[in-house]
């Protein structure tokens, strides 16, 4: 651990404490970070750590998952995608393809890549055939969407977007009036594109303090003391401990292309329902690179149970920091990384995948909101 971050860790171990703190870090990334550095284990007992919904995997709509699975199998195109999203299976009968991965061995077309700009350079070189871009992500993968159709991109490439915005999910739990947490660390990545105005009303609207955090232990750490603080000062602000990256007004050039090209419309978010104002969908004026607008519907509307997970699985409970990851019944049983049977085990970003990496291999045989964490 570096200098910076055992100076934040002495001074919030320093700290008079109330006997319980409930701490969401919203971003799959803190997640990961918080994991790999070990911090639940180095802060005092009293302080609990929640993942949030933060994980843009696991919140992709099934009936998403599902349309791009079969434009993959249905239309002569090639589909391209983030290659967590190959994995994210849906409700099927096992007779049919439960994922991106399984249509891919059916003889789709389907392609995993890194980034937006892959996109566009599989079209060039293939202008003879539609290459349909299944877009999942939070802002900071929309943005780099946003700005391809802004520069122009290939007349082939389509996308099927699923793009959604962090913070409606976290006024969602404040607004249900059991937010499960008594301060929120913003995610950081999110605050550089957007602004860290968009979390101030965490703060204005409903008392909770609030910081946006970097990925290093040492920014993190700093969150966490600061919301620590402002719970024992009972003083409420918008702290900012990722200085380096996050500005006023968050990347305006950035901003600009999303308005220009997108519409925030309500969304479904998978194993929670539909949030309103909290997702993206191609404008007319970019409709030529909406690919359903130009394919035929495969959207099964009864897909859209709010968003259903598979049987006996408890992602959503976890995606809304309702359990720990442990705590679902399928976990380290039934779902694996190598079998993931719930999205939160498919990407680096979700929870359970994270816990798993990091030595949690074993499910709580009775749940408590508590402790036995990696």
């Amino acid at each position: 651990m570096s200098d910076p971050a055992r100076h934040w860790l002495e001074r919030i171990h320093a700290l008079a404490l109330p006997p319980r703190v409930r701490i969401m870090n919203v971003c799959g990334g803190h997640e990961r970070a918080i994991s790999l550095a070990g911090l639940r284990g180095a802060l005092p007992e009293n302080i609990e750590l929640i993942p949030g919904p933060g994980c843009p995997v696991c919140i992709c709509p099934e009936e998403d998952v599902f349309e791009a699975i079969q434009l993959a199998l249905h239309e002569d195109i090639i589909l391209v995608a983030f290659g967590d999203m190959l994995r994210v299976p849906v409700n099927a009968p096992k007779r049919e393809a439960r994922s991106l991965e399984q249509a891919r061995s059916l003889g789709a077309d389907v392609r995993p890549i890194a980034s937006p700009a892959e996109a566009a350079r599989i079209a060039r070189a293939h202008s003879d055939k539609p290459v349909v871009f299944f877009a999942a992500g939070f802002e900071t993968t929309t943005a780099p969407v946003a700005a391809l159709l802004v520069e122009g991109v290939p007349d082939n490439l389509l996308l099927l977007l699923s793009g959604r915005l962090t913070w409606p999910a976290v006024a969602l739990l404040l607004e249900s009036g059991q937010p499960g947490f008594d301060a929120l660390v913003a995610p950081g990545h999110v605050a550089t594109v957007m602004g860290p105005e968009e979390w101030a009303f965490v703060v204005e609207k409903h008392d909770i303090p609030a910081a946006v955090a970097g990925f290093t232990p040492e920014s993190l750490l700093a969150a966490l003391y600061s919301t620590l603080r402002q719970l024992l000062e009972d003083r409420r602000f918008l702290d900012n401990c990722y200085p380096e990256l996050v500005r006023p007004g968050g990347n305006r050039a950035a901003r600009r292309q999303l308005q220009q090209t997108l519409d925030v419309t309500d969304a479904n978010w998978r194993g929670i329902g539909v949030i309103p104002d909290s997702g993206f969908a191609v404008n007319s004026a970019y409709g030529a690179h909406d690919a359903r607008r130009q394919f035929p519907s495969y959207a099964d509307e009864a897909r859209k149970r709010a968003g259903e997970m598979p049987p006996g699985c408890d992602c959503a409970r976890v995606v809304l920091g309702r359990i720990y990851p442990n705590e679902c019944r399928l976990y380290g049983v039934a779902c694996r990384p190598r079998h993931p049977i719930g999205p939160c085990m498919v990407s680096d970003e979700g929870a359970c995948r994270i816990w798993w990496s990091n030595g949690l291999r074993e499910s709580v045989v009775q749940p408590k909101h508590t402790a036995a964490t990696p």
